[in-house]
């Protein structure tokens, strides 16, 4: 990592470029969960660096995020990461103009190893200071490019759908205030994907395997029933996952293996295939109902979609369609950023940054387990 120099102090700083990178220099801390993340955004919205340390090993014996774990492990890793992410950067420490660090919703030992990182760094450089919430990082995400290029312009208004293992909602953006439209019920879109997986003896994280394997099924074939619509924006997955391990054991009663088998090619009976197919295909008709619903109700011209589980195969297949056919503008998020990242922190503080918005007191922000946006 390059050796930090005298502070300088902020005000000069934000103006011009530091051999070519556009100021603000703004550097993002993400740890709400399992992935110890840091990443530097420049003031064209570039993403410069974006390091992601993933905990795959360290939680897979358990089949799920271990919380005390998660937060021991940012702390080991931590040191690696961010040095990592300045040097590709080519940046020092004293050449920051802000930071930013997740602040919630999320695991809060895991969080507050983040947001204590990220208020020490600021405080003692005398930085801006952002703690900015999970789901806002995520809905400016899809307007990121991937390979270094500037962002696109954030539009003023737009309907922002996050899909992921813990969120499902729709969101509407008009300038800086943020409105709730629909939340889930119950399961997430990723939460109902990761237990049907498990069932499956699938290993973690079970989301992205069960969608792989969907891709060689039948959906047609799937014993579920089809969607049923709602007059209301909510999602709601778990009737769909409780239908799915009902359609499982039924199988087993017949003697199909439902259990996965790695050593086999595929590793499931054909007919647990096609149950995927349509767990997922019910699972994204969803998404795609409440939509058109709130289409029909009050008509939008932009959609931002983003979130972890906006890496589905099916849901990205199909919403170029849907917004084609209503003359909506799509911003699918690029899937490098589609999961947890300190790319979307850095960039959502830049936003604010160009809002004019004031800065989080370092000394006072607080992590919080749940938190809603706006």
């Amino acid at each position: 990592m390059p050796s930090a120099g005298l502070r300088v102090p902020v005000r000069s700083r934000c103006r011009g470029t530091l051999g070519g990178v556009e100021r603000p220099l703004v550097l993002g801390i993400e740890s709400s969960c399992d992935d110890t993340a840091c990443a530097l955004v420049d003031g064209a919205g570039r993403v410069l660096a974006s390091v992601v340390s993933s905990q795959l090993a360290a939680h897979a014996p358990y089949g799920g995020v271990v919380p005390e774990i998660a937060s021991r492990e940012h702390l080991v890793n931590w040191p690696a990461v961010s040095r990592e992410a300045l040097a590709g950067a080519g940046v020092a420490i004293s050449d920051l103009d802000a930071v930013a660090a997740t602040r919630g919703p999320g695991l809060v030992g895991a969080l507050l190893v983040g947001l204590s990182l990220g208020k020490a760094l600021a405080w003692a450089r005398r930085l801006p200071f952002f703690a900015v919430h999970h789901l806002e990082g995520h809905l400016y995400s899809p307007f990121l490019a991937p390979a270094g290029e500037p962002a696109a312009p954030i539009p003023e208004r737009f309907v922002g759908l996050v899909v992921s293992g813990g969120h499902t909602a729709l969101y509407r953006v008009d300038g800086a205030a943020v409105e709730t439209l629909a939340e889930t019920r119950d399961d997430a879109f990723g939460e109902a994907f990761d237990k049907f997986g498990k069932r499956l003896g699938l290993a973690y994280p079970q989301g992205p395997k069960v969608d792989a394997l969907a891709e060689l099924g039948e959906a047609k074939r799937a014993p579920l029933p089809r969607l049923a619509g709602t007059e209301e924006l909510f999602f709601s997955y778990s009737g769909l996952k409780t239908q799915a391990l009902v359609a499982l054991e039924r199988l087993e009663a017949r003697g199909v293996a439902t259990r996965a088998n790695a050593a086999a090619d595929p590793p499931l009976p054909g007919e647990v295939l096609d149950l995927a197919a349509g767990f997922r295909d019910s699972a994204v008709r969803q998404v795609l109902d409440r939509l058109t619903r709130l289409h029909r109700r009050a008509r939008f011209d932009r959609l931002a979609v983003s979130g972890g589980a906006a890496a589905n195969r099916e849901l990205r297949r199909r919403l170029p369609g849907w917004a084609a056919e209503r003359g909506v503008e799509l911003a699918l998020v690029p899937l490098v950023y589609s999961g947890d990242n300190a790319a979307m922190i850095a960039f959502a503080a830049l936003r604010r940054l160009r809002l004019g918005l004031p800065a989080d007191d370092p000394l006072a922000a607080t992590a919080v387990s749940r938190l809603p946006v706006g």
